[in-house]
Protein backbone atom coordinates (compact mmCIF):
# COMPACT_ATOMS: atom_id res chain seq x y z
CA UNK A 1 0.00 0.00 0.00
CA UNK A 2 1.42 3.61 -0.61
CA UNK A 3 2.56 6.01 1.75
CA UNK A 4 0.47 8.13 3.06
CA UNK A 5 0.53 11.84 1.77
CA UNK A 6 -1.67 15.25 1.43
CA UNK A 7 -2.25 19.17 1.14
CA UNK A 8 0.40 20.70 3.34
CA UNK A 9 0.73 24.85 4.53
CA UNK A 10 3.73 25.88 5.67
CA UNK A 11 3.79 28.18 8.95
CA UNK A 12 2.99 31.60 8.59
CA UNK A 13 6.98 32.96 10.40
CA UNK A 14 9.86 30.97 10.39
CA UNK A 15 10.62 27.53 10.53
CA UNK A 16 7.97 24.69 11.84
CA UNK A 17 7.84 24.70 15.63
CA UNK A 18 4.68 22.73 15.58
CA UNK A 19 3.05 20.01 13.87
CA UNK A 20 -0.48 19.92 13.54
CA UNK A 21 -1.68 17.18 11.63
CA UNK A 22 -5.72 16.70 10.51
CA UNK A 23 -6.92 13.67 9.96
CA UNK A 24 -9.86 13.03 8.06
CA UNK A 25 -14.07 11.57 8.30
CA UNK A 26 -14.82 9.26 6.43
CA UNK A 27 -15.74 9.68 2.74
CA UNK A 28 -13.56 12.42 2.60
CA UNK A 29 -10.02 13.33 1.96
CA UNK A 30 -6.97 15.17 3.08
CA UNK A 31 -8.79 18.30 1.37
CA UNK A 32 -11.34 18.34 3.48
CA UNK A 33 -9.72 19.83 6.71
CA UNK A 34 -6.32 21.73 5.42
CA UNK A 35 -8.55 24.93 5.25
CA UNK A 36 -8.56 24.50 9.34
CA UNK A 37 -4.93 25.16 9.32
CA UNK A 38 -5.76 28.71 7.33
CA UNK A 39 -7.94 29.60 9.48
CA UNK A 40 -5.51 28.74 12.53
CA UNK A 41 -2.55 30.16 11.13
CA UNK A 42 -2.78 33.77 13.44
CA UNK A 43 -3.37 31.41 16.35
CA UNK A 44 0.13 28.81 15.29
CA UNK A 45 2.29 30.81 13.39
CA UNK A 46 4.77 28.57 13.76
CA UNK A 47 2.89 25.84 13.09
CA UNK A 48 2.98 23.27 10.03
CA UNK A 49 0.08 21.82 9.07
CA UNK A 50 -0.69 18.44 6.86
CA UNK A 51 -4.17 16.73 5.97
CA UNK A 52 -3.21 13.11 4.82
CA UNK A 53 -5.07 11.34 3.03
CA UNK A 54 -6.20 7.78 4.17
CA UNK A 55 -4.99 4.83 2.78
CA UNK A 56 -8.37 2.86 1.59
CA UNK A 57 -11.25 3.92 -1.36
CA UNK A 58 -14.16 4.46 0.66
CA UNK A 59 -16.45 1.57 0.38
CA UNK A 60 -19.37 3.57 0.45
CA UNK A 61 -18.81 5.99 -2.12
CA UNK A 62 -17.48 6.73 -5.29
CA UNK A 63 -15.08 9.47 -4.37
CA UNK A 64 -13.43 9.63 -1.01
CA UNK A 65 -11.05 7.49 1.62
CA UNK A 66 -11.42 5.95 4.53
CA UNK A 67 -9.89 4.78 7.25
CA UNK A 68 -10.95 1.90 7.52
CA UNK A 69 -14.26 0.39 6.51
CA UNK A 70 -17.61 0.62 8.13
CA UNK A 71 -20.64 -1.62 7.65
CA UNK A 72 -22.00 -1.59 11.45
CA UNK A 73 -22.35 -5.14 10.81
CA UNK A 74 -19.49 -6.36 12.91
CA UNK A 75 -19.52 -4.82 16.21
CA UNK A 76 -15.52 -5.12 16.23
CA UNK A 77 -15.36 -3.49 12.98
CA UNK A 78 -13.98 0.11 14.78
CA UNK A 79 -11.43 -1.83 16.77
CA UNK A 80 -10.03 -3.95 13.88
CA UNK A 81 -10.06 -1.09 11.78
CA UNK A 82 -8.10 1.67 14.13
CA UNK A 83 -5.72 -1.44 14.93
CA UNK A 84 -4.66 -2.29 11.29
CA UNK A 85 -4.05 1.59 10.44
CA UNK A 86 -2.69 2.85 13.09
CA UNK A 87 1.16 1.42 12.08
CA UNK A 88 0.52 3.60 8.44
CA UNK A 89 -0.23 6.36 10.09
CA UNK A 90 2.04 5.88 13.10
CA UNK A 91 4.88 5.85 10.11
CA UNK A 92 3.68 9.00 8.34
CA UNK A 93 3.88 10.96 11.58
CA UNK A 94 6.94 9.68 12.67
CA UNK A 95 8.53 10.83 8.70
CA UNK A 96 6.75 13.84 8.80
CA UNK A 97 8.37 15.41 12.26
CA UNK A 98 11.32 13.85 10.76
CA UNK A 99 11.40 15.93 7.52
CA UNK A 100 10.43 18.52 9.83
CA UNK A 101 13.08 18.03 12.25
CA UNK A 102 11.08 18.27 14.88
CA UNK A 103 10.83 16.37 18.06
CA UNK A 104 7.71 13.97 19.08
CA UNK A 105 6.24 16.26 21.56
CA UNK A 106 5.82 18.98 18.80
CA UNK A 107 2.90 17.23 17.36
CA UNK A 108 -0.66 17.80 17.86
CA UNK A 109 -3.28 15.48 16.16
CA UNK A 110 -6.64 16.96 15.13
CA UNK A 111 -9.60 14.62 14.07
CA UNK A 112 -13.13 14.77 12.45
CA UNK A 113 -15.80 11.73 12.99
CA UNK A 114 -13.50 8.92 11.81
CA UNK A 115 -10.20 10.59 11.69
CA UNK A 116 -11.13 11.14 15.77
CA UNK A 117 -11.04 7.75 16.12
CA UNK A 118 -7.46 7.07 14.63
CA UNK A 119 -6.23 10.18 16.47
CA UNK A 120 -7.34 9.08 19.96
CA UNK A 121 -6.45 5.64 18.95
CA UNK A 122 -2.94 6.30 17.85
CA UNK A 123 -2.20 9.49 20.23
CA UNK A 124 -3.14 7.84 23.48
CA UNK A 125 -0.54 5.28 21.86
CA UNK A 126 2.69 7.16 20.93
CA UNK A 127 5.63 7.01 23.21
CA UNK A 128 6.06 10.35 23.35
CA UNK A 129 2.21 11.98 23.65
CA UNK A 130 1.36 14.78 21.42
CA UNK A 131 1.04 18.30 22.92
CA UNK A 132 -2.47 17.82 22.49
CA UNK A 133 -5.39 16.27 20.75
CA UNK A 134 -8.61 17.76 19.02
CA UNK A 135 -11.10 15.58 17.97
CA UNK A 136 -14.15 17.03 16.62
CA UNK A 137 -17.43 14.47 16.02
CA UNK A 138 -15.86 11.40 16.96
CA UNK A 139 -15.94 8.62 19.60
CA UNK A 140 -13.05 6.68 21.72
CA UNK A 141 -12.64 3.23 20.03
CA UNK A 142 -12.77 0.33 22.86
CA UNK A 143 -13.08 -3.52 21.71
CA UNK A 144 -16.68 -4.24 22.23
CA UNK A 145 -15.53 -7.14 25.33
CA UNK A 146 -12.84 -4.71 26.48
CA UNK A 147 -10.76 -5.93 30.00
CA UNK A 148 -10.52 -2.43 31.59
CA UNK A 149 -7.19 -3.33 32.83
CA UNK A 150 -5.48 -4.41 29.15
CA UNK A 151 -7.09 -1.79 27.90
CA UNK A 152 -5.71 0.85 30.18
CA UNK A 153 -2.37 -1.18 29.50
CA UNK A 154 -1.95 -0.01 26.33
CA UNK A 155 -2.29 3.76 27.28
CA UNK A 156 1.50 5.00 26.66
CA UNK A 157 0.84 8.64 26.83
CA UNK A 158 -1.73 11.19 28.06
CA UNK A 159 -1.60 14.47 26.00
CA UNK A 160 -4.58 17.03 26.87
CA UNK A 161 -7.49 16.64 25.02
CA UNK A 162 -10.76 18.45 23.57
CA UNK A 163 -13.40 16.97 22.25
CA UNK A 164 -16.15 18.64 20.16
CA UNK A 165 -19.18 17.69 19.16
CA UNK A 166 -22.60 18.88 17.79
CA UNK A 167 -25.64 18.67 19.54
CA UNK A 168 -27.81 17.74 17.10
CA UNK A 169 -25.30 15.29 14.84
CA UNK A 170 -27.41 12.57 13.66
CA UNK A 171 -24.06 10.23 12.30
CA UNK A 172 -22.47 10.25 15.53
CA UNK A 173 -24.82 11.04 18.64
CA UNK A 174 -23.64 13.74 20.96
CA UNK A 175 -23.80 10.98 23.70
CA UNK A 176 -20.31 9.61 22.24
CA UNK A 177 -18.99 12.76 23.56
CA UNK A 178 -19.25 11.98 27.09
CA UNK A 179 -18.68 8.22 26.76
CA UNK A 180 -15.19 9.57 25.15
CA UNK A 181 -15.04 12.19 28.09
CA UNK A 182 -15.72 9.78 30.80
CA UNK A 183 -13.22 6.92 29.65
CA UNK A 184 -10.56 9.34 28.83
CA UNK A 185 -11.01 11.02 32.36
CA UNK A 186 -10.65 6.90 33.97
CA UNK A 187 -7.79 6.46 32.01
CA UNK A 188 -6.09 9.27 33.55
CA UNK A 189 -5.99 11.44 30.42
CA UNK A 190 -6.82 15.13 30.83
CA UNK A 191 -9.98 15.72 28.85
CA UNK A 192 -12.05 18.94 27.74
CA UNK A 193 -15.06 19.21 25.82
CA UNK A 194 -17.52 21.53 24.29
CA UNK A 195 -20.85 20.97 22.95
CA UNK A 196 -21.83 22.97 19.87
CA UNK A 197 -25.86 24.39 20.57
CA UNK A 198 -28.20 23.50 17.20
CA UNK A 199 -24.88 21.54 15.35
CA UNK A 200 -25.42 17.88 13.16
CA UNK A 201 -21.98 16.20 12.08
CA UNK A 202 -19.83 19.25 11.57
CA UNK A 203 -17.67 22.23 13.21
CA UNK A 204 -19.19 25.93 13.83
CA UNK A 205 -16.91 28.70 14.45
CA UNK A 206 -17.40 27.86 17.87
CA UNK A 207 -16.22 25.00 17.42
CA UNK A 208 -13.48 26.04 15.44
CA UNK A 209 -12.56 28.84 17.71
CA UNK A 210 -12.38 26.43 20.74
CA UNK A 211 -9.71 24.04 18.71
CA UNK A 212 -7.40 26.60 18.05
CA UNK A 213 -7.05 28.47 20.96
CA UNK A 214 -7.10 25.15 22.83
CA UNK A 215 -3.77 24.02 20.60
CA UNK A 216 -2.23 27.50 20.62
CA UNK A 217 -2.27 27.08 24.64
CA UNK A 218 -0.30 24.12 24.75
CA UNK A 219 1.90 24.68 21.60
CA UNK A 220 5.70 23.98 22.50
CA UNK A 221 7.56 27.13 20.84
CA UNK A 222 10.73 24.90 20.92
CA UNK A 223 11.81 23.20 17.93
CA UNK A 224 15.18 21.97 19.24
CA UNK A 225 15.50 18.56 18.99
Amino acid sequence: MAELDGPRLEPRSGPARQLVVFLHGYGADGNDLIDIGRAWQGLLPHAAFVSPHAPEPCGQAAVGKQWFPLTFRDPNERWIGANKAAPMLEGFLDAELKRRNLPPSALALVGFSQGTMMALHVGLRRAVAPFAIVGYSGLLVVPPDADPDKFAAEIKSRPPILLIHGDQDELIPAQALFQASSGLAALGVPVEWHLSAGIGHGIDQEGLRHGGEFLARRAPQSSVR
